[in-house]
């Protein structure tokens, strides 16, 4: 966009915030076990609005004099916060090692240790969400571990897109208002609901005015009469939302900015998710515009101070999790572009903008997202482009062919399926109006093959971890392998349902949100929380891992063992239980010999679309806890790697441990030999309704091949091929092996390098080091 550019206070912002340390935090922990012991004989739905109410009024802030846009859950930057009520007893076990693990490290303050295992620990113990689910099912969790990972055991649900015009519409004191008029008139059982809003939406406009307090203050300290004037604007804006809904665009966007800041504070969730944004804000921007209150220059500036405030949340996982979400990967998802509710391409001023920031920052957050359509106009393509040949591995891209189609089979609506929005990595959404539970679990197909090859025997410890339904000693067929295989799936997803049905409950009892609930659709109308099913919509979503190994794995036994008859099954079997070491002649013909998924050999491809399909069809046969339908994603967040650890050798000549593939619908790296268009092939092949949970397609260009417009134009030609082939979701690292090979040897001069990991952007030199070696290892592409 010409005439915009970064300020000197984006710049000195930006620096500041990655030079921050990043720590551990117990101070919430504290005020929400004290609110606990106070009103130990409320409600659970009003304990936790007390809590939130009393960590809103108490918490400490902070604010840097020359932010435009305030607000954060805690006063330090990029701080993890202790959540007693989802889960302290993983922090108990790895408090000592926050500063040393392998991945997604804090620094710790001794004391703070200390005081959580004589203040925090002691009254959660047996009371938190972690300890409740592992006391109630966590034998039968742990028991299937192995295939299924089991998510949302020691955090608040998250992967939710609030209904930010209602917010903005109303404010939190609106919502307050709402609340009480139906509290009027409510039944019995919805009392609780409406005045647990009534009290969280107090609690917000308190912090609001805590905002406007402190940055008044801090402004009468100012001799810089420029900042001091723009300190009392922010103060000004923070008082104003307190008792109205915003009117401008710099309040619209502080607004918006202070709801995502409390569902964090709420939930300590991941991929709180803004969508559509450029909707959202437009008419704001445009007012302003018009009554000349504000340039496009200074509306970048504003939204570039709320990018940066996006990368001063970071989500704390436990060091078992962290391995599966590698990086932060905290998901504040935003998608540009895609069309109208009539269909017709829709983008703005806005789309531009945010375009333009994420340009100029580079940073990990916002997850920013586009979404393409066969009318798509060149302008905005080419800018996405542009943007992609920076490096920072966005913007990505979704295909409204193949969403919206795909999301109305599961029952949405059309005018909400045509409005679609993405949260955290990769996930799709309806706006405002679905608890979507987009990371429930995540099944390891390979693992099943595994255990249907060696009759329930696990490869890498030799225990049995799965019924013997016979072996590859035993088959006389690829179809007595194949009908085997199915009753391991059958098998691990019983048990995975029962195990999802489980967690579900467990949140409903311990994790009711009332804040949330207020900016979903239809729970205030029910008075009923979002957890218990108060949505519009309630989806569970299942990740499938990981196809591509899947299809090479079952492409080689088919060819080489039962149709070629080349090499003989008990051979297999032991040249899988060795790791191949005592037959690497065999290794090599299978990596060799036979064709891989992504190179579009058809029945190949067709290997891993059997049984996506079926996993897919077999999971829509049940409903979740909420009374609303299952269904599947392909993405892997970073789960590729440890998942990959837990699978011994496999028959496409895979090493024990090794990584599966990236992405999720990707080829394992290397194996794609025929360039980027076969890929695309391939993956075109996996029907778009297995992925309405999301599907991710990561690939990987040389920086060399956006050398100029025409090369910007070859690739916005690609990506029109991308929407034609119908494929969900694409995206790009745009980075030098050997780039990548000198921020892991320094990274201290690399700190700035982000990379796509799987569905979101992360810092690459804060990756553990078996991730950044997969990412170094994925094919590179210097052409189209």
């Amino acid at each position: 966009m010409e005439g915009v550019f970064q300020t000197d206070r984006i710049k000195y912002l930006k620096d500041k915030m990655l030079s921050e340390p990043r720590y551990a935090s117990i101070e919430q922990a504290l005020i929400i076990t004290d609110s606990y012991k106070q009103h130990e004989d409320q409600p659970r739905i009003i304990q936790r609005a007390l809590a939130l109410k009393a960590s809103l009024e108490k918490i400490k802030i902070s604010a840097e004099p020359e932010e435009l846009i305030v607000g954060n859950r805690t006063a330090g930057v990029r701080y993890g916060v202790v959540f007693p009520e989802s889960g302290s007893t993983w922090v108990d076990q790895e408090f000592e090692t926050l500063p040393t693990r392998p991945q997604d490290k804090f620094h710790v303050h001794p004391e703070d240790i200390e005081t959580f295992r004589k203040k925090i620990k002691p009254y959660w113990e047996g009371k938190s969400l972690e300890d409740v689910l592992n006391e109630s099912y966590g034998k039968e969790i742990n028991e299937i571990s192995k295939v299924v990972k089991i998510n949302q055991k020691d955090h608040a649900q998250g992967h939710i897109c609030p209904n930010c015009v209602t917010w903005l519409k109303l404010g939190p004191a609106g919502l307050q208002k709402q609340a009480r008029e139906k509290l009027n008139s409510c039944s019995e059982e919805q009392k609780n609901f409406y005045e647990s809003v009534i009290l969280v939406m107090e609690g917000v406009r308190s912090f609001m005015l805590r905002y406007h307090d402190l940055m008044m203050g801090l402004s009468e300290e100012q001799d810089d009469e420029a900042k001091k004037e723009s300190m009392i604007r922010v103060a000004k804006n923070c008082k104003k939302l307190s008792q109205h809904p915003a009117e401008t665009f710099h309040e619209a966007v502080q607004s918006v900015w202070f709801l995502f800041v409390v569902l964090q504070m709420e939930s300590n969730a991941s991929s709180f998710s803004p969508g559509r944004l450029d909707r959202h804000l437009i008419s704001y921007y445009e007012n302003d515009i018009k009554e000349e209150r504000i340039t496009k220059q200074d509306a970048l500036e504003i939204i570039e101070c709320m990018w940066l405030k996006f990368n001063e949340i970071v989500y704390m996982r436990n060091s078992h999790g962290a391995k599966y979400f590698a990086g932060f990967p905290i998901g504040f998802n935003i998608a540009v572009g895609g069309q109208d509710e009539h269909g017709n391409d829709y983008s703005n001023d806005l789309s531009f903008l945010f375009l333009e920031a994420q340009k100029h920052l580079g940073l990990p957050q916002p997850n920013l997202s586009v979404r393409l359509h066969e009318g798509t106009g060149d302008d905005l393509l080419f800018e996405a482009v542009r943007v992609v040949s920076k490096g920072s591995g966005m913007p990505q891209f979704f295909n409204d062919k193949a969403v919206i189609p795909s999301v109305m089979e599961l029952g949405i609506e059309e005018k909400d399926a045509m409005d679609y929005a993405i949260v955290g990595c990769v996930e799709l959404t309806t706006q405002g109006n679905n608890l979507g539970w987009s990371d429930s679990a995540m099944f390891n197909l390979n693992k099943a093959l595994e255990a249907a090859m060696t009759g329930g025997i696990c490869l890498l410890t030799g225990e049995k971890i799965a019924p013997d339904y016979g072996s590859l000693e035993t088959y006389e067929t690829f179809e007595e392998l194949e009908e085997a295989f199915q009753k391991q799936i059958d098998y691990f997803m019983d048990k995975m349902i029962l195990a999802c049905e489980e967690v579900e409950k467990a949140h409903i009892d311990l994790l009711p949100s009332p804040f949330l609930s207020a900016s979903i659709d239809d729970c205030m109308e029910k008075g009923m929380d979002v957890t218990a099913g108060g949505a519009k919509y309630n989806l569970s979503g299942i990740q499938m891992i990981q196809v591509a190994n899947l299809a090479d794995s079952l492409a080689a036994v088919k060819q080489m063992v039962y149709d070629d008859k080349k090499i003989e099954p008990e051979r297999l079997l032991h040249a899988l239980k060795t790791n191949f070491e005592e037959d690497e002649v065999l290794r090599t013909m299978l990596l060799n010999k036979v064709p891989k998924y992504g190179n579009d050999v058809d029945w190949v491809d067709a290997m891993g679309t059997k049984w996506a399909e079926y996993f897919k069809n077999r999971l829509r046969t049940f409903k979740n806890y909420r009374g609303g339908p299952y269904h599947t994603g392909m993405y892997t967040v970073s789960a590729h790697v440890p998942m990959g650890e837990n699978v011994g050798a496999s028959p496409d000549g895979r090493y024990a441990g090794e990584p599966l593939a990236d992405g999720g619908m990707s080829p394992v790296y290397g194996r794609d030999m025929k360039g980027p268009t076969a890929v695309l092939k391939s993956v075109s092949k996996l029907d778009k309704n297995l992925t309405t949970n999301g599907g991710l397609l990561n690939m990987k260009f040389l920086p060399e091949f956006f050398k100029n417009e025409s090369s910007i134009r070859k690739f916005a030609g690609f990506l029109r091929s991308f929407v034609d082939l119908e494929i969900p979701h694409i995206q790009f690292n745009v980075v030098r092996r050997e780039d990548l090979i000198a921020a892991k040897k320094n990274p201290e001069q690399y700190r700035g390098l982000t990379v796509r990991v799987a569905g979101y952007t992360a810092y690459f030199t804060e990756l553990a080091d078996e991730l950044q070696n997969e990412i170094i290892a994925r094919t590179s592409y210097g052409d189209i």
